[in-house]
């Protein structure tokens, strides 16, 4: 304990692919935090760009290094958490950086002595790619969160999500876009107790997502919300969602 707080180790994972052009300023966000009680981890898929040039660059600052071909994002993520230790895991994409030097040290500092809640959550700041902060995340994170919360959609972004490492089963790979969604939901109907940090966490790099892509992640995501909360209940809660599919199944 330091000065009343617990001091809990952060597993922080980075998963890349051919990520040269913004894997460093992610890596230097990691390595520059305050907070000391950080494993930190990079599970590459193979790069065949300049990745792992930086990764060597910062070697002697990375706890783990997987460079090996796998089965898409999320199966890189599994292998991920296989080699994690810490108490807490935060998944951090390449591009996404800890909003400033001391967030892990301000979440510590939010939480009391000998208390460690199953997950740790805040905000989200969406940046442009040369870290300018364009606007905060449209969904936002309620005060105390549970399964039921993500019945609205996903209310704390992945990133700003940090469960315990005892309660983190793996991504399922039948999910191709939002496996996360579901990752989140199935670990809060195991915690116990939540906790909302009230800090903007992550600073989230802003990308274009194929319209192809963002309707098939929009209708994995309904199928998982049915899944979770029941077709009926979610029929109920999102029928505006089931109308723009059927009136405009281009988009």
């Amino acid at each position: 304990m330091h000065n009343n707080h617990p001091t809990p180790t952060f597993s922080i994972i980075t998963v890349t692919y051919n990520a040269e052009k913004v894997l460093e300023e992610t890596i230097q966000s990691v390595i520059s935090q305050t907070y000391r009680h950080i494993e930190y981890i990079i599970v590459d898929g193979a790069s065949v760009d300049g990745t792992l040039g930086i990764v060597e660059k910062y070697r002697a600052q990375i706890d783990k290094v997987v460079s090996e071909p796998d089965k898409g994002l999320y199966d890189a993520m599994n292998k991920a958490i296989s080699l994690a230790t810490g108490d807490y895991l935060c998944f951090l994409n390449a591009g996404d950086c800890f909003h400033e030097d001391h967030t892990l040290q301000q979440m510590v500092y939010t939480l009391r002595r000998n208390d460690l809640p199953d997950v740790l959550y805040g905000e989200t700041a969406i940046v442009d790619t040369n870290g300018h902060f364009l606007r905060m995340r449209r969904l936002s994170a309620p005060e105390t969160l549970t399964w039921k919360d993500f019945r609205k959609g996903m209310l704390v972004c992945h990133q700003a999500f940090f469960p315990r490492r005892t309660l983190v089963e793996p991504y399922n790979l039948h999910y191709r876009y939002s496996a996360d969604f579901d990752w989140c939901i199935r670990i809060l109907k195991k915690a116990h107790a939540t906790h909302n940090t009230h800090l903007t966490i992550i600073d989230y790099l802003e990308e274009g997502m194929t319209t192809q892509n963002r309707k098939a992640s929009l209708k994995e995501r309904f199928r998982i919300m049915a899944k979770h909360y029941g077709w009926i209940s979610t029929l109920l809660y999102h029928a505006w969602f089931v109308v723009r599919l059927i009136t405009k199944p281009g988009q």
